[in-house]
């Protein structure tokens, strides 16, 4: 299995936690980060304005995020052209726990193809539709609604292919994107219990949050609660065949 490590070389504050990454995943290697403040870098990305799906999404896409969404498919894009089976993506703000990273890929390994993604998320709240294996504090499961963030990832070869495709124009953050089954035609599943961190503060802050003027902020939480309200109305749901 291969890693990769999504970094900007600039960010030297977070260049030292980018090659801990690099020592604690297999076969890992650093991915220059996409800089979508740089118009020659996104100047073949499409980009629209929250009107491409339903449900809209209601807010502007930042730089960041677009450059955050070019970084993980510049890396579907080489698993595709190098034949890359899976690969361990993960972006450089993350912190992992050597020895549970090693038995979650341990548990992964005999089950993943090609064809999944599979989340190892920082935040424990998703609620599975189905559980598939429980191991060691492990759970692997199919999650209703798919969480956020993109911070780490097994990511099949075919599934890369997929993405690839429906994404060749963008109109929300890759994570949002992901959430979206529905159109992707890619289930998401989740191996809880990694001891995955973001140390993000620890390392520079984020790349991609920003504090809105308090004047806006009721407005944008009212917004994206109607936007997770209708991503409830389109659950992930286990195969027939699982009963």
């Amino acid at each position: 299995m291969r890693s990769f490590v999504i970094h900007m070389s600039s960010s030297t504050a977070r260049r030292p936690n980018a090659e801990r990454l690099c020592a604690d995943l297999p076969n890992a290697e650093l991915i220059e980060a996409v800089n979508g403040r740089d118009p020659e870098q996104i100047a073949q990305v499409e980009l629209h304005s929250g009107n491409l799906h339903r449900p809209h999404y209601p807010f502007a896409l930042h730089p960041a995020e677009i450059g955050v969404f070019e970084s993980h498919r510049r890396i579907w894009r080489r698993m595709v052209d190098e034949k890359i089976d899976l690969a361990v993506t993960v972006e450089d703000d993350l912190r992992v726990h050597p020895d549970r990273m090693a038995a979650a890929l341990d548990l992964l390994r005999p089950i993943a193809t090609p064809d999944h993604y599979i989340r190892i998320p920082v935040k424990q709240r998703e609620v599975a539709a189905q559980t598939l294996v429980e191991r060691d504090g492990l759970r692997l499961i199919l999650p209703k609604v798919i969480g956020l963030q993109c911070v780490c990832q097994v990511v099949g070869r075919r599934a890369a292919e997929r993405l690839l495709a429906a994404t060749n124009h963008i109109d929300r953050p890759v994570d949002t994107f992901l959430q979206m089954h529905w159109i992707t035609h890619q289930p998401v599943h989740a191996l809880l219990g990694a001891g995955n961190r973001e140390v993000a503060n620890e390392i520079g802050g984020s790349t991609i949050q920003t504090k809105p003027p308090l004047s806006d902020k009721l407005t944008r939480e009212i917004k994206r609660a109607a936007y997770r309200a209708r991503l409830h109305l389109h659950p992930q749901r286990p195969p027939a065949s699982s009963g």
